[in-house]
């Protein structure tokens, strides 16, 4: 199992991380987590199909911040 760990930007002055693997459910588990630990963790588990609409929901909202980062340069 590969478990991947994202950290926030220096730009959201927020200390949290997200983890993300595939659990022994085959379900895609998905935990959001402070380092100091202040608050307690936040977690979810979707099923293929699910992750599978989240994935495209998540493309097409960045394809959105690209956008948004192209009217700023010009």
């Amino acid at each position: 199992m590969v478990k991947l760990e994202f950290h926030t930007t220096e730009k959201s002055n927020l200390d949290t991380f997200l983890q993300c693997y595939c659990n022994d459910s085959n379900e895609i588990f998905i935990k959001i987590d402070e380092v100091e630990r202040e608050f307690p963790s936040q977690c979810i588990c979707l099923d293929k199909e699910t992750a599978i609409k989240f994935s495209k929901e998540l493309r097409k909202q960045i394809s959105f911040i690209e956008e948004v980062e192209d009217e700023k340069s010009v």
